[in-house]
């Protein structure tokens, strides 16, 4: 570690925490543990053991327990997502986000993808939420209409121009109904499709199939908005061919004619003041362009795609000022130290909450009313993320099976053993000094991941998340 410089640094109870986790017995079976999670930032712990033990004879041949591991547990990842929450986690997850994507692009028959997929017709689309009011951006050489010249790292990009007259209302009940938006836009996507083609819906149905891996990401302002990829397949699926009207051009018309037909209208409530229905709409910037195969020039590549959706599949509200976990009342607004636009979004939320408790938007304040998945695709796009993780588990297991000798369960010829296990939850987190240490080891791991990426940018064909 090369963190030595930032001890001093450290507040006297982390030092005294520090001291005793580094001169504990258990500390390099700690390390090891820490490093196995990535250095996790909010490990689980559990208590218990296994035993494998062969099934004619009863001999056990491998016994584990934590009772010797230090502290008595075993810790493993806590899995979650967010990058604000768990860094080293987060990008395991962003890891298998762009092989997911990416095996929908290019096929990969051992995730259970053809390689004429790479044939198939795709587009890389953005949808986007409608303006609730002007707000402060950069256009390109032009001032933006403050009159300011605004740098990518102002914190007045994507706040309101006039927060008197911007509409934080609609807003946040848009993020609310975003999910509800998007499937009536697959809905009018496969109609559209069939009228372009001169078919019944059924008729389409039976000829093509439509698939899509997509990602919420949130804009400054704080609306939601999904970038997807959308891809024609033949009846079947990725292993069938498309028909021959099954264009990129069709495609990309039928997209913009399908958000264009979308509406979700949610009732008023003139008992609490709302006596207009609410109609949503997506908004009129969508872009929607093809996704090139082999990166010869095209704006488009399959990698950028993958990694674009990756990276975001780990982001959620926090990119826009405001918190990642719930917020109780309009007074932690203030303690929170959140920025005014996010803070006047969140109040939307707990002002519409009495008017419509079954959207739960008091809940879901801290995300600004979203309350959808961040990452989602349709079943035959590609592989799934648990097979992913199933895989890397399968793996991590055969490597232990193969260091204790033991055989392999799945083989027939060999499947003389069982496993028992019991497994008990004690707990998650560290430790004022186990955090400062797992958040220097995640430190190391990253900056050998970035190392190992630069050398194999300079290699064709390879990805950063192979690393």
């Amino acid at each position: 570690m090369n963190d030595t410089a930032t001890l001093a640094g450290l507040d006297p109870a982390t030092w005294q925490d520090f001291l005793r986790v580094a001169g504990s017995p258990g500390f390099d079976r700690w390390q090891e543990q820490t490093r196995r999670t990535g250095g996790c930032s909010d490990p689980i712990r559990l208590s218990g053991g296994t035993k494998t033990i062969d099934r004619a004879t009863k001999t056990v041949l491998h016994a584990y327990t934590t009772e010797h591991e230090p502290g008595g547990v075993l810790r493993v990842a806590c899995g979650n997502r967010r990058a604000s929450r768990c860094p080293s986690c987060a990008w395991t997850y962003a890891g298998d986000t762009y092989h997911l994507i990416r095996a929908g692009l290019t096929g990969d028959q051992a995730k259970g993808t053809p390689e004429t997929v790479r044939e198939h017709p795709r587009v890389f689309a953005t949808l986007t939420a409608p303006s609730f009011g002007p707000v402060h951006n950069r256009l390109g050489n032009r001032p933006c209409r403050c009159g300011a010249r605004h740098q990518d790292d102002d914190p007045a990009l994507g706040t309101a121009l006039d927060p008197a007259t911007y509409n934080y209302a609609e807003a946040v009940m848009w993020n609310n109904h975003a999910s509800d938006l998007w499937r009536y836009f697959t809905i009018y996507l496969r109609r559209e499709i069939a009228s372009r083609a001169g078919l019944t819906q059924k008729a389409a149905r039976e000829q093509s199939r439509l698939s899509f891996g997509k990602v919420a990401e949130y804009q400054r302002r704080g609306a939601v908005h999904f970038h997807a990829v959308i891809r024609f397949d033949g009846p079947e699926g990725p292993e069938t061919a498309p028909p021959a009207w099954a264009s990129v051009g069709l495609l990309t018309d039928a997209i913009r004619a399908a958000a264009a037909r979308v509406r979700v209208v949610v009732p008023a409530n003139e008992d609490h003041g709302f006596s207009e229905d609410w109609v949503l709409r997506w908004g009129t910037q969508i872009d929607v362009q093809p996704i090139g195969a082999f990166g010869h020039g095209e704006q488009i590549t399959e990698r950028a795609v993958a990694a674009y959706v990756a990276k975001y599949a780990t982001k959620a509200a926090e990119t826009t000022g405001t918190i990642d976990h719930r917020i109780g009342n309009k007074e932690a607004l203030v303690l929170l130290g959140i920025p005014d636009h996010p803070s006047r979004l969140i109040q939307a939320c707990l002002d519409l909450h009495a008017a419509y408790p079954d959207r739960k938007l008091r809940d879901w304040a801290h995300m600004l009313g979203f309350r959808g998945h961040f990452s989602t695709k349709s079943r035959r796009y590609s592989t799934t993320l648990g097979a992913l993780r199933q895989v890397r588990a399968d793996y991590r297991a055969a490597q232990q099976r193969s260091a204790l000798g033991l055989p392999d369960p799945d083989d027939a010829a060999e499947a003389t053993t069982l496993t028992l296990a019991h497994w008990t939850y004690a707990g998650h987190g560290h430790t004022p000094g186990e955090s400062w240490l797992a958040a220097s080891i995640a430190r190391d791991i990253q900056a050998n991941r970035e190392i190992k990426a630069e050398v194999l940018a300079d290699l064709d064909g390879m990805e950063v998340w192979n690393a």
